[in-house]
C-alpha cells in the first residue's frame, strides 16, 4: 500500500512538473482555410438539405462567407462578411459566435422564370432598404443552421459534433477559449484540461504511463479531425 501511494504521488508530482507551464499558459492551434471549410462541409452542409455549400475564405480579422440554397427549385449563392467575436469549443460547448458587417450579397441565381427573379430581388430591396434587416440570418435561422441573438450568428456545432465519440473525447483534453482570424487561417487559442489529464492517468497502468506521452497526444489529437 505505500508503495501504491508512493507511486500516485510521484506521477501527480511528475504531471504538475512537466506539464504545469503548458497547462497555465493558452497555446495557438492553426488551422487552414481547407480544413475549416471541410469541417462546414462534414457536419453543417452535408446535414441540411437545401444548403448546397457552406464555405469562408478568411482574411485577418474578417471573414467573407458563401452559402448557397437550393429552395423549391430556386438555385442562389450568396455573401457575407463577417466578423468572429466568440468561438468556444470543449466537450460540452462547441459554439462560434459571428458578427454580420456587410449587407448580403446575391453573388449568382437561377430562377425558373423572370417573376421569381423579380420577386427574389424586389425581397432582397425590402429586407435591406426599407426593414433595415439582412435576409441571411434569417435564412440561415430557418434553416437551423444558426441562431440569431442580440443580431449576432450563433453557429452551434454540438447538433452534428455531439454525435461523434472521437471528437468529444479529443475536446475533453483541450479547451478552447477563442480564436482570431488570419489571412487564409484560423488561429484557435486553448488550453490542456488538467481533469483529463489526470483522468487518463488514473485509467493507465503504473508502469506504462509517461507525462511526455500524454502531453504529445493531448497536444496533437487537439488539432486533427475525426
Amino acid at each position: 500500500m505505500q508503495t501504491l501511494i508512493s507511486n500516485i504521488s510521484k506521477r501527480i508530482r511528475q504531471v504538475y512538473q512537466k506539464a504545469e507551464g503548458f497547462i497555465e499558459d493558452e497555446r495557438d492551434f492553426p488551422l487552414s482555410q481547407v480544413f475549416l471549410n471541410a469541417t462546414f462541409q462534414r457536419f453543417v452542409t452535408d446535414n441540411v438539405s437545401m444548403l448546397k455549400d457552406l464555405h469562408a475564405d478568411l482574411h485577418d480579422d474578417w471573414l467573407r462567407l458563401y452559402a448557397t440554397l437550393d429552395v423549391k427549385g430556386l438555385y442562389i449563392t450568396l455573401s457575407v462578411d463577417l466578423k468572429l467575436i466568440q468561438m468556444e469549443m470543449n466537450k460540452d460547448i462547441q459554439l462560434i459566435v459571428f458578427e454580420q458587417i456587410s449587407d448580403t450579397t446575391l453573388i449568382e441565381a437561377k430562377f425558373k422564370n423572370i417573376v421569381q427573379k423579380i420577386a427574389v430581388n424586389f425581397a432582397l430591396f425590402f429586407y435591406q432598404k426599407v426593414l433595415n434587416k439582412d435576409p441571411l440570418g434569417m435564412i440561415l435561422e430557418k434553416l437551423k443552421v444558426i441562431k440569431v441573438k442580440d443580431d449576432l450568428l450563433h453557429l452551434d456545432l454540438n447538433r452534428w459534433l455531439g454525435r461523434n465519440r472521437s471528437i468529444i473525447d479529443t475536446l475533453a483534453k483541450v479547451h478552447v477559449n477563442h480564436a482570431v482570424l488570419r489571412e487564409a487561417e484560423l488561429v484557435i487559442i486553448g488550453n490542456v484540461n488538467l481533469t483529463a489529464l489526470f483522468r487518463k492517468m488514473s485509467e493507465e497502468p503504473v508502469d506504462n504511463w509517461s507525462v511526455e506521452d500524454d502531453l504529445a497526444d493531448t497536444k496533437a489529437s487537439s488539432i486533427k479531425q475525426k
